[in-house]
């Protein structure tokens, strides 16, 4: 079957970075993956669609995400018809952000950002403006030791900045559950351990300690999702994924992600997605290649 290209990129294991800055009249790269971390900025890009992971977003006029290594993501033209379209790409290795450094107090919010990277992690238009010239600023910065500062600047302001929402859901992505709430990582751990089953509230409420209205609005709080919209997403992110890499037919990955019948599970999914399962799965696999 199709795979997703693994590209190698241009990163030399002796730089920090790889940047480049350049001008193209359409988006033509398919769904791909690397090892690298990668920040990508698009201006011009009105119409466009985003995809990464099991996340598809159209775009306005301007674009930044940082997406985390091995991650599926491509930009595809669909409706952008615009000829002069810009994109600043900057990429690092994950060995860059070990916790030799980065797992100092000092860069607790840029250790957190790169670990929600690896969903992928889309800035919204205040971050954006905020931040453009500072992006067009470092492409035009002397490359060496005042180019990286320049980039680590830009990270930590996108470190702290509250304007981002997070894109491929964590089972897709295959990122463990990041709760600073023991209960709630607990719970998070088993829903995804345990999708494929009949889950109850009584069930995670006794794991919790607590009674299962308290637990549902402590779940809620720290969550910011209900328990069964969180079951949901968690099942939808396994199925999207076993559409993607496997031959399952969509019956089958129904039943095997948990749904009880195949009528509320396209429903539930094209209510996230945005598309049936069949229409998903043929979206990604038109946007692969063989390799």
């Amino acid at each position: 079957m199709n795979k997703v290209i693994t590209e190698i990129t241009p990163l030399s294991s002796q730089d920090c970075f790889y940047l480049i800055d350049r001008y193209k009249n359409k988006f033509d790269y398919p769904l791909h993956r690397h090892a690298e971390y990668e920040l990508n900025f698009v201006e011009n890009c009105k119409d466009a669609r985003r995809i990464v992971g099991d996340s598809v977003e159209m775009l306005g006029d301007y674009d930044l995400a940082l997406i985390g290594g091995g991650l599926e993501h491509t930009w595809e033209a669909y409706r952008c018809t615009h000829s002069r379209i810009r994109e600043i790409t900057i990429q690092f290795s994950p060995d860059l952000i070990d916790d030799t450094f980065f797992g100092k107090n000092q860069m607790r919010t840029l250790k957190e950002l790169f670990e929600r990277a690896k969903s992928g992690v889309a800035f919204e238009m205040p971050a954006i403006m905020r931040l453009y010239g500072k992006l067009d600023y470092v492409t035009h910065a002397q490359p060496g030791f005042y180019q990286v500062i320049r980039i680590l600047e830009i990270l930590y302001e996108l470190s702290v900045d509250e304007h981002y929402h997070e894109l491929a859901s964590a089972s897709f992505s295959n990122k463990g559950a990041a709760s600073d709430s023991r209960r709630v990582y607990k719970v998070e751990e088993f829903i995804s351990q345990n999708y494929r089953q009949p889950i109850r509230l009584r069930e995670l409420a006794d794991m919790a300690g607590m009674t299962p209205t308290a637990f549902s609005r402590f779940f809620k709080l720290r969550t910011g999702r209900t328990v069964s919209d969180y079951i949901i997403d968690t099942r939808l992110g396994f199925a999207a994924r076993k559409l993607v890499d496997s031959t399952m037919s969509i019956v089958e990955i129904c039943y095997d992600c948990g749904f009880n019948n195949i009528s509320n599970f396209n429903r539930s999914f094209k209510n996230k997605k945005g598309c049936t399962p069949k229409v998903f799965r043929e979206n990604y696999r038109k946007n692969k290649v063989i390799v």
